[in-house]
């Protein structure tokens, strides 16, 4: 995927039905940036949460409910919407004069209730899910047609290393970034030829932030930040030099490239307390996610398999 160095934005698409959008305010990229669910029957939807509670007012889980039945949802908030596909989103990608318009998917895998029991993880059923999700994105592309191939304009956001031979296994070819929060985990990446970076923006503030930084672009990979919406992050993205954030304030992005001048960042110690502390909670999150999904890619012949575009 190209990574150029001027910085413009195009716009912006609801990531959940009812919630602010969130963007990727790129350098020389127009993207956009959405989480990925799937119906009980199969359709990929653009959903931020997992259930329908915040934005639509019901228990429901999305994997739990049928699309018939989504579909006649609203939202709470006004501009009452329904939710949208993921065939929805490319079909409109897929307009003249917007071929230069890519897309970021937030894969989320959600299982089924049935799958989470009380004491353990039926991993069999979580698996099988899993591969469910990425087999209904890939009917979602493969029914809507572009003029400029998806695989140019699609990039797959992926959390666990758990799930990268079924990136390959249903995307072959498309570029792979790892959405992640801690830093440690994200080094195993590394060793995957091609594989991108999605990191929480505070998660990269100190020395071992700056180390990993270093040795993505040493490895000539991409680097985006996630979510930066203070101006003072935002400058601080610039001068680190990173490909991209995602910010819920695209405008206020721009802004800030126009009238960045350089300059030392200062970051009052309220702030870096508030560092540690994230730093903290995030190793706790970590710790479970690990637990969960693995500690380390164990399968290295799928890992020599991924070979996409830097």
């Amino acid at each position: 995927m190209d990574l150029p160095l001027a910085a413009s934005f195009a716009g912006a698409v609801q990531s959940s039905a009812g919630k602010r959008p969130q963007a990727i305010a790129h350098r020389g990229a127009h993207a956009v940036e959405t989480d990925i669910h799937v119906t009980k029957d199969g359709v990929a939807v653009l959903s931020h949460d997992p259930d329908l509670k915040r934005c639509f007012g019901k228990d429901d889980k999305i994997i739990d409910c049928d699309w018939e039945y989504i579909k006649t949802l609203q939202t709470l908030k006004e501009p009452h919407q329904p939710m949208p596909r993921l065939k929805d989103l490319l079909t409109y990608l897929a307009k003249p004069g917007l071929e230069n318009v890519w897309v970021l998917l937030d894969i989320k895998i959600s299982p089924p209730s049935t799958v989470l029991q009380p004491k353990r993880i039926n991993w069999e059923e979580h698996d099988k899910h899993a591969e469910n999700v990425f087999r209904c994105m890939a009917a979602a592309l493969e029914e809507v047609k572009s003029s400029r191939p998806w695989n140019e304009r699609v990039l797959l956001g992926c959390w666990a290393a758990r799930y990268l031979p079924l990136c390959t296994k249903y995307f072959p070819g498309y570029p792979i970034t790892h959405i992640g929060f801690n830093i440690s985990y994200a080094r195993q990446f590394l060793k995957v030829p091609g594989v991108g970076f999605n990191m929480l923006q505070m998660i990269m503030v100190g020395p071992r932030g700056n180390a990993l930084l270093r040795d993505i672009k040493a490895a000539k990979r991409s680097i985006l930040l996630w979510t930066v919406n203070e101006e003072r992050w935002m400058k601080w993205s610039i001068r680190k030099e990173v490909d991209g954030v995602i910010t819920d304030d695209p405008k206020k992005y721009l802004e800030v490239c126009d009238s960045y001048q350089g300059g030392d960042i200062h970051v009052p110690v309220s702030t870096w307390a508030g560092i540690v502390w994230l730093n903290m909670v995030a190793a706790g999150f970590s710790f479970l996610f690990r637990l969960r999904f693995g500690w380390k890619i164990k399968d290295e012949s799928a890992v020599s398999k991924v070979r996409v575009p830097v």
